[in-house]
């Protein structure tokens, strides 16, 4: 049976993948400008985080899902840092806060990727 906190991860990300469907103007509004056909991304980038979040959970699909969740949060990254460019991209969110979800994502791919042999 799997460690707990890879169940707590899952739900997770099936949780903020979820949230792409219910509150797609919050994930629209910190998309980066530079990026083409936001709906689609923010479309994409919800339906990956259930799919992962998903295959977490089977033995035989964990490790393909890792790898695609510390993929998938390289990915973000240019968002984390758009975030920080403005206040209007910040979201009301408070600059510490912003400045530590940067290394939160390493944090969160580390804890990713110590389920790949579990």
């Amino acid at each position: 049976m799997a460690p707990w906190h890879l169940y707590l991860m899952a739900l997770l990300y099936i949780f903020a993948g979820v949230m792409h469907f219910i509150k797609p103007k919050m994930y629209l509004r910190i998309m980066p400008q530079y990026l083409p056909d936001h709906k689609l991304l923010v479309l994409l980038s919800g339906i990956f985080e259930v799919a992962f979040g998903v295959a977490l959970l089977f033995s035989f699909t964990r490790e393909w899902s890792v790898y695609g969740i510390i993929l998938m949060l390289l990915s973000f990254l240019p968002v984390h840092f758009y975030m920080l460019s403005s206040e209007k991209a910040g979201a009301g969110i408070p600059l510490w806060l912003l400045i530590l979800r940067v290394p939160l994502q390493f944090v969160l791919m580390y804890w990713a990727f110590s389920y790949v042999n579990i």
